[in-house]
């Protein structure tokens, strides 16, 4: 029960961090000059986003997450599940930040998910 807790947070709230993080970037905008200045100023614009505090926040929540269960589990078993990222992302890119999902995508997201379950499965 607490593994399983844990790597709800991981996955969570490092899936949260990362929408959060995105929505941040969409507000400060794309990143086309790579002079060090320009990317000084992009950085000072995105830390200005209450999304990006946000979403670090919760990334360091998925990071500590994730160090608390690989001290109590096996990382051939943590890393698997981790990947349940990925049927998080897909969900909140849809729903959070509108992004159209195709077919396709959810096809994968489906395998992943099975092979999640096959290696929880295994674990017993």
């Amino acid at each position: 029960m607490r593994e399983a807790l844990l790597l709800f947070f991981v996955v969570v709230s490092g899936t949260g961090g990362e929408i959060c993080v995105t929505r941040a970037m969409k507000r400060v905008g794309e990143v086309t000059d790579f002079r060090p200045l320009a990317v000084v100023r992009v950085i000072l614009r995105a830390l200005k986003v209450p999304w990006m505090w946000i979403g670090v926040g919760m990334m360091a929540l998925a990071f500590f997450s994730l160090l608390a269960v690989l001290s109590i589990e096996n990382v051939s078993f943590v890393v698997p599940v981790t990947a349940l990222n990925y049927a998080a992302g897909a969900l909140g890119g849809k729903f959070f930040l509108g992004e159209r999902v195709t077919p396709r995508r959810w096809a994968g997201v489906l395998i992943v998910c099975i092979g999640v379950t096959l290696v929880w499965l295994g674990k017993r």
